[in-house]
């Protein structure tokens, strides 16, 4: 009997504890098996996709005999592909599974689980950003066959890589509650996160934008990641990368609060 109370008594503090290690491990564990049961789709075509990008913008359009400033233009291009691939597949991931639960009703089976809106909110978020650094790092394995890399200041490569995956997988996780189908998720990729990459100067230097859209760049949190990400490869950047470490900080305790409370409510999760 009194081994009994003991174990309900351990189940009720994990349940109510400060922080369900188990349940939110098996949370993450969950996200990471159902992108790996289908690798070649959620990891290997994104490293195609950026690689031909690389190749279209070096080759086909002459790029490998141009400089941006002393930089030849595939080392400056290289790092704001690694980063963008980081990013899109962050977002992919938790909006995608979020948003997959809500269609399938299953949901339900998180919610009801032993798990606060912290476990919840993180599992999700890990899971976004394991499936962006991996997709990351296979990328630029792949980018060292076709340009040079180096790394010039590390800090600034794992800082701005972890933060910008971890910034996209709180918005992904943000935009599956809002949204009801997979088009509404789609909608803030074309219309949000693709306009803030390609403005973001992954390939070309902001300075030859001008007027309203070089201050919208300057706003612009894709610019910073990129910026420090580039930075971190060839020791050269544009704005002053504590900007953007600041800048990219602030934005992430928003969404990380902002996901804690969506999850603590239940909008849109529960009927």
């Amino acid at each position: 009997m009194a081994n009994t109370d003991k174990t309900i008594n351990d189940f009720n503090n994990k349940r109510m504890g400060s922080f369900n290690w188990s349940g939110f491990r098996t949370l993450y564990e969950k996200e990471v098996r159902r992108y790996c049961k289908v690798f070649g789709q959620t990891v290997g075509a994104p490293v195609v996709t950026t690689l031909m990008f690389m190749m279209i913008f070096t080759l086909a359009l002459g790029g490998s005999g141009r400089y941006i400033g002393d930089i030849p233009y595939s080392v400056f291009l290289a790092p704001g592909l690694i980063i963008m691939s980081v990013l899109q597949n962050s977002f992919s991931n938790t909006s995608s599974s979020i948003i997959g639960s809500k269609m399938q009703g299953n949901i339900v089976d998180i919610l009801l689980a032993p798990l606060g809106a912290k476990e919840i909110a993180l599992g999700y978020a890990l899971g976004g950003i394991t499936r962006g650094i991996m997709v990351g790092c296979f990328v630029m394995l792949a980018m060292t066959l076709m340009t040079d890399i180096t790394f010039t200041h590390v800090w600034a490569i794992v800082y701005f890589g972890i933060s910008g995956a971890m910034l996209l997988s709180l918005l992904g996780i943000m935009t599956g509650i809002w949204g009801q189908r997979f088009d509404q998720t789609s909608a803030i990729n074309n219309f949000v996160i693709m306009p803030l990459s390609f403005l973001s100067g992954t390939f070309y230097s902001i300075e030859r934008l001008s007027g309203a859209w070089y201050t919208v760049s300057q706003a612009n949190p894709f610019f910073y990641l990129i910026d420090g990400f580039r930075y971190g490869f060839t020791g050269q950047a544009e704005a002053d990368p504590m900007i953007g470490v600041v800048y990219i900080l602030t934005l992430n305790i928003i969404l990380w609060t902002s996901c804690y409370k969506m999850f603590k409510s239940g909008y849109k999760l529960r009927a």
